[in-house]
């Protein structure tokens, strides 16, 4: 799973799909593709972003759900989450806070 995460992050295009999920989640991929040429002016396919949303919903970091014969994408951020908390575990050397 780790592996699928950082290729879905290492490309440029997937982390501004990403940021504008971040922005606003559960949009449509015709939603995405306008705000990628509009606001980012990247000239891509839709067929070209289907393929990164592909990318990123293998690798866990987008979730879809359809509504009729829409289908809306979503970010999911546990997968980050759990790279993040396999690293950045407590360090044994610092003292811990006492707490009640």
């Amino acid at each position: 799973m780790a592996d699928e995460l950082f290729k879905a992050l290492a490309d440029p295009t997937r982390r501004t799909i990403l940021d504008e999920l971040t922005e606003k989640s559960g949009q449509t991929l015709f939603e995405i593709c306008s705000r990628l040429s509009m606001k980012h002016h990247l000239a891509l396919s839709r067929q070209g972003v289907s393929q990164h949303l592909a990318v990123l919903e293998a690798a866990g970091l987008v979730e879809t759900r359809r509504e009729g014969r829409y289908k809306f994408h979503d970010l999911n951020t546990a997968p980050l989450r759990q790279i993040a908390e396999r690293w950045l575990a407590p360090d044994p050397s610092e003292p811990q806070e006492n707490t009640p």
